[in-house]
């Protein structure tokens, strides 16, 4: 095992251990009332845990909405977070929630335990992590690799088999969430990974997202990944549809969704997106129509690269491809409704 991973099991593994001691560093007694011993349990497993977060050097590569988020989370949670942008903005930003600002790729790539991606496409993960001064030619021996990126399986096999002949860990966890659950520690992840490459990680995976599956090896996370937006974007338009149809005929839309959601039709268009979104017609999730059309054809090309015939998803596809008619990819994702039913759901004054 390489001194990283070494060094990060060694610390998880400390941390589980003292968490059972008092802060004095003795076993406690069984006669200390239950109230004083969890009170001194949980204030070493505290300081265990500062100390351990403290001592991972971590970087972010992308600092964008869901980049930016996560970088400030990690370091609101004591974790020594670098970070990186092409944007200057995006590093001021970053810079006034505790990630130290880094303008040579380079220079963080070589400096940090784990590097975390956040970027638009498998492309740019390839460059990142293939191209020249990237990671496979800049990084050291031990680093691990969380890319967060809504990528390909294939990209993700690819750079991790690269990365691998060179020490490298890589594992593929995109997320799904949004700018607030990157920013609150909330979001979800779906994680491709070999076991070893996601234990010697899950410390920093824990510190910046509430909930985390492995569904595989690597490139398996982008999978999921590409099936859960392929429903995301069935389930808004469908959703669409019910409550336009239930307006219609007299049903309140509000009312609508507590019905919904009370019954088997529920789903995240109905519990999160029509109530947080649509329904007030704010559309500022900070999801993009441009990147749910790259998702949705996602979708399409692993559909047919596994000689799949899938109706409903392609008759979506080509709803979300027909939209940009009207629609520019910079509008916020859930505005695909109003080509439902422009008059009910278009935008607030």
């Amino acid at each position: 095992m390489n001194q990283t991973h070494n060094h990060l099991r060694c610390a998880e593994r400390n941390k589980n251990e003292f968490s059972d001691y008092c802060c004095v560093g003795r076993p406690m007694s069984i006669l200390e009332p239950s109230a004083i011993k969890t009170e001194r349990a949980a204030l070493r497993a505290k300081q265990l845990s500062e100390h351990f977060e403290m001592t991972i050097k971590v970087g972010v590569i992308g600092l964008g909405n869901m980049g930016g988020g996560m970088a400030a989370t990690l370091a609101s949670k004591g974790f020594d977070v670098s970070g990186f942008d092409l944007s200057a903005a995006a590093l001021i930003a970053a810079q006034s929630k505790g990630v130290k600002p880094v303008t040579d790729r380079t220079a963080l790539i070589q400096q940090v335990d784990v590097l975390i991606l956040s970027l638009p496409k498998a492309e740019h993960v390839e460059a990142v992590c293939l191209g020249a001064d990237g990671i496979l030619a800049q990084g050291n021996r031990g680093l691990i690799v969380v890319d967060t990126t809504t990528s390909t399986p294939e990209a993700s096999r690819k750079v991790a088999a690269a990365l691998a002949e060179k020490g490298i860990g890589f594992i593929d966890a995109p997320v799904s969430g949004g700018p607030k659950g990157a920013a609150t520690g909330t979001m979800s992840m779906v994680i491709g990974a070999e076991d070893e490459d996601l234990a010697n990680v899950m410390p920093v995976l824990e510190g910046m997202s509430g909930t985390r599956v492995h569904v595989g090896k690597c490139g398996a996370g982008n999978v999921a990944k590409i099936a859960n937006n392929m429903l995301a974007a069935c389930h808004l338009i469908s959703t669409a549809e019910a409550v336009s149809m239930a307006a219609k005929a007299g049903v309140d839309p509000e009312k609508l969704m507590l019905g919904l959601n009370a019954g088997s039709g529920r789903s995240g268009a109905t519990q999160v997106m029509f109530p947080t979104w649509v329904l007030n017609k704010t559309y500022n999730s900070g999801f993009t129509m441009g990147l749910m059309r790259k998702d949705v054809g996602l979708a399409s090309d692993l559909a047919a690269s596994l000689d799949l015939d899938l109706p409903l998803a392609r008759i979506v596809a080509q709803l979300w491809a027909a939209s940009s008619e009207t629609l520019p990819d910079g509008e916020d994702f859930n505005c695909i409704v109003q080509r439902t039913d422009a008059q009910l759901f278009g935008k607030g004054e």
